[in-house]
């Protein structure tokens, strides 16, 4: 990924265990800010997501396809490695409510440790995306709860199918009918 030096690309890690509206959200204002942004999508190997790094990427590339200036790749490892492996010096972050600040805010600090170069900005979200998150969709979904407006179309229809793929994979003890 070549960056012409006047250029700043900006980075939008997280899980994305699904990518929610709330996420895009963030994502499209970043990229009315920054000349590039990447939406980083973290192999944590200490969480067990529902999707896969490739279903997460894809997912997130189908939602994110009109946005010419941002792209999605996968990562693992220190996020200021792999900021500085791209030539980026900016990283986003989310904020939905006062507790996601206190969190938030130290790992701002603690990459500002490890790469003093890399500025952390926060982009408040959208009132009503403000109780959003990937594990509140996964949780509606369980119980059968309409998430069309938490998720688009392409994370909605791949829970749909995944369900009747592998029914214990992503949702365990069901109580209500697919809508």
């Amino acid at each position: 990924m070549n960056l012409n030096k006047n250029k700043i690309r900006a980075v939008y890690p997280g899980s994305f265990d699904p990518v929610t509206n709330g996420h895009i959200c963030i994502a499209q204002r970043a990229a009315e800010i920054f000349d590039e942004v990447i939406v980083a999508i973290l192999m944590n190997t200490q969480k067990d997501p529902s999707f896969s790094v490739e279903e997460r990427q894809q997912m997130t590339e189908e939602a994110l396809v009109d946005i010419n200036n941002v792209q999605v790749c996968a990562f693992s490892g220190l996020l200021v490695n792999f900021m500085q492996s791209l030539g980026s010096k900016v990283i986003i972050r989310g904020l939905r409510a006062m507790s996601d600040f206190e969190y938030e805010f130290q790992m701002a600090l603690m990459n500002r440790q490890l790469a003093p170069d890399i500025e952390t900005f926060f982009i408040v979200t959208e009132p009503q995306y403000s109780y959003l998150s990937s594990s509140a969709v996964k949780n509606v979904f369980q119980f059968g709860g309409d998430i069309s407006s938490m998720v688009p179309d392409c994370v909605r229809n791949r829970m749909k199918n995944r369900i009747h793929e592998y029914p214990n994979q992503i949702i365990k003890n069901r109580t209500k009918p697919f809508e």
